[in-house]
């Protein structure tokens, strides 16, 4: 399980790059109809985290995403634990 200080320290690693972010409309890939997203990886000395940031003027949208990351999340731990 992570360390308490190590989740600060992501989460704070990925406030301060979407701050950034937020400043260029170019950080921001143009999806189908009124959907973006943006994706960003960083690492430290212990690993490495992955964060998606989407919107969408249909809620389903978003839901849709999460599940299928879910999907694959739970489909690819399986492969490891074999």
């Amino acid at each position: 399980m992570i360390e308490q200080t190590d989740a600060k320290k992501v989460v704070e690693v990925i406030g301060n790059n979407l701050i950034g972010v937020s400043h260029d409309s170019n950080s921001f890939q143009k999806l189908p109809d009124s959907f973006w997203g943006y994706f960003a990886r960083g690492h430290d000395k212990k690993g490495t985290f992955g964060v998606i940031v989407t919107y969408s003027e249909n809620g389903n949208d978003v839901d849709e995403l999460i599940k299928m990351y879910e999907d694959w999340v739970n489909k690819n731990k399986s492969k490891e634990t074999k």
